[in-house]
């Protein structure tokens, strides 16, 4: 008869032997020890509570702030009974400090520069984007109260508000980052949070070209687009790469020039000088003082813009960024979620609808004719990858159909053992016909740029 059987037998004793197979279980180990560490946090969270105003901790001083925090964690650890080597204690004291003052858990993610999507299923699930693939993460929050802790501070900090009543909820988070979180009821398995991530330091058409986005023939004539002040509309689906592809672009436009910028959630990180930066408000608690992109848009009119850039258009808006374009405000930018060229101009017609005019379909396309140069599709690969698929450009209306013709695209040959998509960028043999324009504006380009099988992949 074994040990354990011998101490189960005697029914007046408690078993002191743990069966073998539960002590090397590690991952039980490893899980026990994360539950003491979450229990010792807890108590240090409610101590640090009891002895510092949390309504003013972003306004203390940060020594201050840190030598309360190590107090507060020492004398835990005395009640406690605990030993911690300084390396752990230090973790930890900045571990709670995180939770305090930043994203808790998720902190640790925000200082990896190669993230940029950071997603939370409830408390227990977190992925990350690297390099256009999604990776699931050991990061984890204690609870979906945890959760909604950190979601509440973060949205407390810029004076929005998330609850029953108001269950979504959009955000800037300090860098930058543009943060989203949606809470039961309408969340089913516990509080999303998306945040999508932007570089510290803005990408540039050369970053593009070292992608292998697109080719220095196709960089070359949308530089020459923008300082020959074309209108340029940008499409693609959800994080292709439009924001991106927009700020590229926008570092061709002179320094010397007064740029607008109208974003529903501000994104962009223009490097000229002399930039207003303009961003839409949502209703009050009241539903009321809400500033629309639109209201923006007709402001900005009357503020002496030399180009005008709508970070995203997405509803009636579009009909007086359309009528600017064509009436003095040219080279401006804008982007817009569509699969292709031709999607986009569909989705012009559909938002201009929105602006409550009852415009003849003719009419509306006529007006998209007139104020829309250049098309450039943006798209995010099966492999992560994100390339310029087309460039396209309007050259204008013939009987009900707005004329439209590529210039360049992506031609994709198939998938290599790897996963990688395969393929090659490639002019259509087809001169712009906006070259004439582009060379009065003393941009002329070679026209063996879009002789046909030129921009052929090395």
């Amino acid at each position: 008869m074994g040990l354990l059987d011998r101490v189960l037998l005697n029914e007046n004793r408690t078993p002191k032997v743990v069966p073998r197979a539960s002590r090397g279980n590690g991952r039980e180990r490893a899980e026990s020890i994360s539950a003491s560490i979450g229990e010792l946090k807890a108590k240090v969270h409610k101590k640090l509570v009891e002895t510092i105003e949390i309504s003013k901790i972003d306004t203390m001083d940060q020594e201050l702030l840190s030598a309360q925090l190590v107090a507060a964690v020492n004398e835990t650890f005395e009640e406690e009974g605990r030993l911690l080597t300084d390396a752990d204690r230090q973790r930890l004291t900045e571990e709670i400090k995180n939770e305090l003052l930043g994203l808790g858990p998720l902190e640790a993610l925000l200082s990896d520069d190669e993230i940029s999507d950071i997603l939370v299923n409830g408390y227990n699930q977190v992925y990350v984007e690297r390099r256009g693939r999604l990776y699931k993460t050991d990061v984890t929050f204690r609870d979906n109260e945890h959760l909604m802790q950190t979601i509440d501070r973060i949205v407390s900090q810029v004076g929005r508000r998330v609850d029953e009543a108001s269950p979504m909820v959009d955000a800037r988070l300090w860098d930058g980052s543009r943060f989203n979180a949606i809470i039961p009821p309408l969340a089913l398995d516990g509080p999303a949070v998306s945040i999508r991530r932007f570089g510290k330091d803005p990408l540039t058409i050369e970053d593009l070209l070292n992608f292998g986005a697109l080719t220095k023939q196709m960089a070359d004539f949308l530089a020459a687009v923008v300082r020959a002040r074309l209108n340029v509309l940008i499409c693609g689906g959800t994080g292709s790469g439009k924001t991106t592809m927009l700020n590229c672009l926008s570092g061709f436009i002179p320094a010397d020039e007064r740029i607008i910028t109208i974003e529903d959630a501000a994104e962009l990180c223009l490097q000229q000088p002399h930039v207003v930066r303009l961003e839409c408000r949502p209703p009050n608690l009241e539903g009321k003082g809400e500033v629309t992109q639109r209201d923006l848009l007709r402001n900005t009119l009357r503020m002496r813009p030399d180009r005008i850039i709508v970070g995203e258009v997405r509803g009636a808006e579009v009909l007086d960024m359309l009528q600017a374009m064509s009436t003095g405000h040219d080279g401006s930018i804008a982007t817009i979620h569509a699969n292709n060229p031709r999607d986009s101009l569909a989705r012009l017609e559909m938002m201009m609808l929105f602006a409550g005019v009852n415009l003849p379909e003719r009419a509306m396309r006529q007006q998209i004719a007139a104020a829309i140069n250049i098309i450039v599709h943006v798209s995010r690969l099966s492999d992560g990858s994100r390339k310029v698929l087309k460039i396209a450009e309007i050259t204008g209306m013939e009987g009900e159909t707005v004329m439209m013709q590529d210039l360049f695209e992506f031609v994709r040959t198939g998938v290599d053992a790897n996963g990688r998509v395969m393929g090659s960028f490639r002019a259509t043999g087809i001169r712009s016909a906006y070259s004439r324009r582009l060379a009065v504006a003393g941009l002329e380009l070679d026209p063996n740029v879009f002789a046909s099988g030129a921009n052929a992949d090395e």
